[in-house]
């Protein structure tokens, strides 16, 4: 999704949203992540400006006060956390945990495979299909990735072929090496 994403060609706009707009979002992302209810207000702040930036290719970014991009979202799909979020919050997102062998894959972008995860080195959260996951490496603290489950847990343990994440960001992609986009006033 983020592939040779570049600002200058890929982001058509940057608006401060109306206040309206700004309790829509933070409602759905509160409704999505519950867990950061406690801090929400440093991320989403209801006293300053909230600014989204309009992609190309249907995807929206939400900026933080400090301009860095904390979610995405494609078309009116569900807003996804940033692996920089994810890194300061790891259990905002269900936990894939893929095998060393997958690594090198999942960080040039490659779609997460059900053999990754049902390995010895890998593991699942139970989930739903089409739920947003954190993808882990086995023996790392940190997520090298987030995707969509394209299958629920039990079928990916049943099937145990094809692909069980669709890699939509991940280290070192050009969303991770985007940096501030905004002024942080």
């Amino acid at each position: 999704m983020f592939r040779n994403f570049k600002p200058s060609e890929h982001i058509k706009s940057q608006t401060k949203v109306k206040s309206s707009e700004q309790r829509n979002v933070r409602t759905n992302v509160l409704e999505q992540f519950p867990s950061l209810e406690p801090h929400i207000e440093d991320l989403l702040p209801k006293k300053k400006d909230l600014i989204i930036c309009k992609c190309q290719d249907h995807i929206t970014l939400v900026l933080d006060p400090a301009g860095e991009p904390i979610f995405f979202q494609s078309r009116t799909g569900p807003y996804i956390p940033t692996l920089r979020l994810l890194h300061r919050f790891p259990d905002v997102l269900p936990k894939f945990t893929v095998d060393r062998g997958a690594i090198r894959f999942v960080l040039s972008g490659a779609n997460i495979m059900a053999p990754g995860l049902t390995s010895a080195g890998g593991s699942m959260d139970t989930v739903e299909g089409t739920t947003v996951v954190g993808v882990f490496a086995e023996g790392k603290e940190h997520a090298l990735a987030i995707g969509v489950a394209t299958m629920a847990t039990e079928q990916i343990l049943k099937e145990n072929k094809g692909i069980a994440v669709e890699n939509t960001h991940w280290l070192k992609d050009d969303l991770w090496n985007l940096g501030s986009l905004g002024d942080g006033s």
